[in-house]
């Protein structure tokens, strides 16, 4: 990271339509949103894993298209926003939500993480894109299939993963594995770090530095985290929810 390039911004969790045509008014540099797939295939943007239908927590995973649009209408396609994108000049931050079956990862060109990464290199270019996930399996299978096909594709393995629920072993033992990500990131392949912000300030920032990675910090909010990370050099792209105010604190910072 360049001491003297400026933070890129992105908007963060834009998931409808309204979102999504708020974020190209602005002058942030990436459209962040999550991308979960239905058990018939298609690709959506929405958040969680599962949808309340008459009080009952059910999968996307099992549910097809029109029976999620059934409960949520107004539920935006992954192909309707890749075309809203299009041509913007806009770059997009694809936060995959799935994984795929085990036995997919044997020939990773037939993972679900390939598919969606790769209609979007098809409609925007591999150059206006990073790809994060949590799964560190995705990470390597998408980074596989980029090589193989010479698409230079930025892949992020995100830090951070919410714990709550967990067992305590398992919690220390995830916290641990973000907090030391070394071996996980060699393994996986990763060519981008993607850290929560309080991750990022635990060390997260210096293991990226030390191997002159780009740092991607997610969800930077407030006034004085945002002076933080976007002090030019600090980090590659901080993530927002409140993007007019990032890109006022930005726009403070770079005035000479």
């Amino acid at each position: 990271m360049n001491r003297h390039e400026r933070v890129l911004v992105s908007a963060h969790r834009c998931l409808t339509r309204a979102d999504v045509e708020r974020a190209l008014a602005l002058d942030v540099d990436f459209v962040e949103f999550d991308v979960q797939r239905c058990g018939d295939g298609t690709f959506v943007l929405f958040h969680n894993a599962v949808v309340d239908i008459d009080g009952t927590d059910v999968p996307l995973a099992d549910l097809t298209l029109d029976q999620l649009f059934a409960v949520v209408p107004d539920v935006l396609l992954y192909d309707e926003l890749l075309g809203l994108l299009a041509g913007t000049g806009k770059r997009a931050h694809l936060d995959l939500k799935f994984v795929s079956p085990d036995a997919a990862y044997e020939l990773t060109s037939t993972t679900y993480e390939v598919a969606a990464a790769a209609r979007a290199v098809q409609r925007l270019g591999s150059s206006n894109l990073v790809v994060t996930t949590l799964d560190d399996r995705s990470v390597k299978a998408v980074r596989d299939w980029a090589d193989v096909l010479g698409h230079d594709l930025l892949v992020g393995l995100s830090l951070g993963r919410g714990v709550t629920g967990f067992p305590v072993w398992r919690q220390i033992k995830v916290r641990a594995s973000e907090v030391w990500p070394h071996v996980r990131y060699r393994q996986s392949r990763a060519n981008v770090v993607v850290a929560h912000h309080w991750l990022a300030r635990m060390g997260v920032a210096r293991f990226a530095r030390r191997r002159r990675l780009p740092l991607l910090v997610w969800t930077v909010n407030t006034e004085d985290s945002l002076r933080h990370w976007l002090r030019p050099g600090r980090a590659w792209l901080v993530t927002t929810n409140e993007p007019e105010l990032a890109l006022r604190v930005r726009a403070e910072r770079l005035v000479p």
